[in-house]
């Protein structure tokens, strides 16, 4: 059984939208008139793949036992003209906020931003056409039917970034936790160990008429931004932010030094991402009521005050809280709204309509591969005249004769076209 507390924000899945169906090369048939003409229908479409952004997830945990996705492929056309059927769509269902990149690019095909939001990824092959479809003026019997269209096997990242307005940060057990209880309906597990938080916790704040959703990040440690800890798996769900809330110890009853543990965090945002330390930021001092706070909240204030707004609070009993969180709000207020990260609308895994080839030479042989080729499999029945001559009328309209010729191929020389080999005659 699965455990839902277990926090995933980046998995690799498999996907592959569905085949086309080939087309059906048949005939009419009656009693007595064996042959009355072409029939055959188009194979169906092949199922698409879809991404859908579901704010009843929180985590890509299911994508740790599931990570290969297959659309239904199409069914073969059938006599009578008939039709194959369309195979069946699948839908990716992810936690709004996760962005889906290609694994081999990079490119970032969407960020599911919006509840609800749908996105075609992996576009079904088309189904190959039935032999009546090639009927013309002067072929009244085409013998031969469309293949339907393959595809590929791709892999996807999806990679989980949480929207929140504000991202609580700091080192481990400064109150963060504590603090995002009090000042919203959350309720992260809270202990007095390090790294207790092993998954962002969000809470909605409340001011007024007003709300802004906050995040509690897991505690960061040094070098968090090279990847020690938990740090760099988790400073991602910044990203999003439209503003940080600094929480500081303020109390070092660990031997911790406040302004240096500041610093140190600083620095981290800095060197994962300027746009992460270039984000307006509040401080808020918690364990004030701890022995000797007073004082490192003098010196703190005295180094940073006229840079930061800072304020001294106790998470523990909420007192402070509620100035810090007026503050933030009226903050927010002047910031823009977040915004999703710039996708390639355009992005959808299909086949290419560009009929390419190359030519190279396998020993004696000159093989020919491409988009080019794929068509010609897809569409030529060696077994029929007809269908022959348009393979090679094809072949010379694209200029791979004149490319053969140009590499010195001489008659008799063997061509390997798909699985079929065949003697070049000029």
């Amino acid at each position: 059984m699965a455990d839902n507390s277990i926090f995933i924000d980046k998995v690799k899945i498999v996907i592959k939208s569905g085949d086309g169906g080939d087309g059906m090369n048949s005939f009419k048939a009656y009693k007595g008139k064996p042959a009355c003409g072409p029939d055959g229908g188009d194979g169906g479409k092949g199922g698409d793949i879809y991404i859908f952004a579901d704010r009843s997830l929180n985590t890509l945990l299911p994508f740790r036992y599931k990570t290969k996705y297959v659309a239904g492929n199409g069914e073969r056309g059938g006599t009578n003209l008939c039709y194959g059927r369309s195979g069946e769509d699948v839908v990716i269902r992810v936690p709004v906020g996760t962005l889906v990149r290609d694994s081999q690019s990079g490119t970032v095909i969407a960020d599911m931003f919006t509840e609800g939001e749908k996105k075609l990824i992996a576009e079904g092959g088309r189904g190959g056409k039935g032999n009546v479809r090639f009927t013309t003026a002067r072929r009244h019997a085409p013998n031969f039917a469309q293949k339907g269209e393959k595809t590929d096997l791709h892999e996807l990242v999806l990679e989980l970034k949480v929207i929140a307005d504000v991202g609580i940060i700091g080192f481990p057990n400064v109150g963060k936790s504590t603090l995002l209880s009090k000042i919203s309906a959350a309720r992260p597990k809270i202990a007095n160990y390090h790294f207790t938080t092993l998954s962002p916790n969000l809470g909605v704040v409340r001011v007024y008429d007003d709300t802004f959703v906050a995040a509690d990040i897991p505690g960061l440690i040094e070098g968090a931004a090279q990847g020690a800890g938990l740090g760099h798996g988790f400073l991602r769900h910044i990203e999003r932010t439209r503003m940080l809330l600094h929480v500081v110890d303020i109390s070092a009853c660990e031997d911790r030094n406040p302004l240096d543990d500041f610093v140190k965090i600083n620095a981290e945002l800095k060197g994962y991402s300027e746009k992460l330390a270039s984000l307006p930021q509040v401080v808020a001092l918690n364990k004030c009521d701890v022995a000797g706070a007073e004082e490192n909240v003098a010196a703190f204030k005295k180094k940073y005050g006229r840079k930061y707004k800072i304020f001294p609070i106790t998470a523990v009993s909420g007192e402070g809280t509620d100035k810090l969180i007026q503050a933030v709000n009226e903050i927010l207020k002047t910031l823009p709204a977040a915004q999703p990260i710039e996708a390639d609308e355009n992005f959808t895994y299909r086949k290419s309509g560009n009929l390419d080839y190359e030519i190279y030479r396998d020993g004696e042989a000159y093989v020919i591969v491409g988009s080019l080729v794929d068509m010609l499999c897809r569409n030529v029945a060696l077994n029929d005249a007809e269908s022959m001559a348009y393979f090679q009328k094809i072949l010379r309209e694209k200029g791979v004769i004149a490319e053969l010729k140009r590499m010195g191929i001489n008659e008799k020389d063997t061509v390997i076209v798909g699985d079929v080999e065949f003697e070049f005659i000029p």
